[in-house]
């Protein structure tokens, strides 16, 4: 996996090949990115990665400025290589080792951005706890976006708050935002 922009473009980092992980392709991510950059300033958000294996999308949030990353995971391996990788290029990710479920229901602080990869192998129920947990517990600041990576052959559009989505490859990112009352 590389980084794509921001202080450390071009940077290369080699997670162990025995994690169970995914990475995003470099290509969604680029594409990700730039949805991005048309919403936020990324040295002014926050940004919650849930289910970060590898720490790919906290990696390059970093890169790019963002000063408050919290990375979930529930494997050892996976928050173990973003602390030790952190650590080493001096990136502000804290990194929480919990099943994302009950970290969503416990946790209290709000974010900008709430990225979630969970398994592309993952039941439409298990996904739908995800924004479900989110917006019941009033995660997400004002204007601010979860977006959930699954696999082009996963439907999330029925769910409460989607907004879009938008496909690259087999990987597609569903967007879900708060409904404001007017």
């Amino acid at each position: 996996m590389r980084i794509i922009s921001g202080k450390y473009k071009g940077k290369r980092l080699a997670a162990s090949k025995n994690l169970p992980v995914r990475p995003t392709t470099d290509m969604a991510k680029e594409s990700l990115f730039n949805i991005l950059n048309n919403y936020y300033y990324f040295n002014e958000i926050s940004v919650l990665d849930l289910f970060s294996g590898t720490g790919n999308i906290s990696f390059e949030f970093a890169s790019r400025g963002t000063k408050q990353i919290t990375a979930v995971d529930q494997y050892f391996g996976c928050t173990k290589f973003i602390s030790d990788t952190s650590r080493q290029l001096d990136l502000p990710i804290k990194t929480i080792k919990s099943d994302v479920y009950k970290f969503l229901e416990k946790n209290k602080l709000k974010y900008d951005v709430i990225f979630a990869d969970p398994p592309y192998d993952f039941e439409v129920d298990d996904f739908a706890k995800i924004p479900k947990l989110i917006f019941e517990n009033d995660l997400l600041e004002e204007g601010g976006l979860l977006i959930v990576e699954h696999s082009k052959h996963t439907d999330l559009s029925h769910l409460e708050n989607y907004s879009y989505s938008k496909k690259y490859g087999g990987n597609l990112f569903s967007f879900f935002e708060l409904e404001i009352e007017e």
